[in-house]
């Protein structure tokens, strides 16, 4: 009987630990991603590679960004990672019209603007703290995506307040749900959606984007990332999504790519 309760401990062990030690690989292959994956160079031709030496290639000049980083220590909500940051800046340079769904703490407005020309003109739209209780959840709406939503909305002033690069940046405090985007319709050479990760956001963002968005421009949506609660919604959006539109993943990052060609 001993023994018997011994291998059954032993079993589950082994069991536990083999999950620990192949969890990513595990998640990927029950959360698979239903969309394909691209490299970055297939997005634009500004990420191709200039040869340096017959062993080394490196950037052209058209990706060499302005930048900066985020302490640990400043409990700033709603992140992209330095690779989906560069990408973003990266394509801003190239862009005159820009429309962000969600700006959080305007990390990536900055960064829009930091590296787009003088002349370029960036539209953010954001919940105003003042106007969160107002929000309601939809049937279809993931609670933990509904709840962020709440944590993320925070913020009256942002990274770029106060800088220069706030005068041709556009910030419009309005539930997405609720703005009228008609005098965006076919405008907008960059997209990004990383507004409220909820289904009835997801998709009132998106749908409104492929109307705004220009011909050869592009839109990109944040978190795509199968398996993860929180983006739950965004991911079965985009599955649906991509069944009629050309929708890709962009390796090495939670960014969903289209482009309106």
């Amino acid at each position: 009987m001993i023994f018997n309760i011994f291998i059954v401990i032993l079993v589950i062990s082994n069991l536990v630990t083999i999950f620990f030690l192949y969890k990513k690989k595990i998640k990927n292959f029950i959360f698979k991603s239903k969309i394909k994956k691209i490299n970055i160079t297939d997005i634009h031709e500004i990420f191709n590679l200039k040869e340096i030496s017959k062993n080394l290639k490196g950037p052209k000049k058209d990706v060499i960004i302005k930048s900066f980083s985020i302490t640990p220590n400043n409990n700033v909500v709603g992140m992209t990672s330095d690779q989906e940051a560069w990408i973003i800046s990266s394509l801003s340079k190239i862009s005159k019209n820009i429309f962000e769904f969600g700006t959080c703490s305007g990390k990536t407005t900055y960064l829009m603007g930091l590296n787009s020309n003088a002349d370029t003109k960036i539209t953010s739209l954001t919940l105003s703290k003042n106007n969160v209780s107002d929000v309601s959840r939809k049937k279809e709406d993931n609670k933990i995506s509904f709840r962020n939503i709440i944590n993320e909305s925070i913020y009256s002033k942002f990274l770029f307040s106060g800088e220069e690069v706030e005068n041709k940046i556009k910030v419009i405090f309005q539930n997405s749900l609720e703005f009228n985007h008609q005098e965006y319709m076919g405008k907008m050479d960059l997209i990004f959606i990383d507004g409220g990760h909820t289904y009835s956001v997801v998709k009132n963002d998106s749908e409104k984007s492929f109307d705004m968005v220009s011909k050869n421009g592009i839109i990109l949506w944040h978190d795509y990332v199968p398996g993860k609660q929180s983006a739950k919604d965004v991911v079965k959006y985009i599955h649906e999504i991509s069944k009629n539109k050309k929708i890709f993943s962009i390796n090495g990052t939670t960014l969903a790519y289209f482009k309106n060609e």
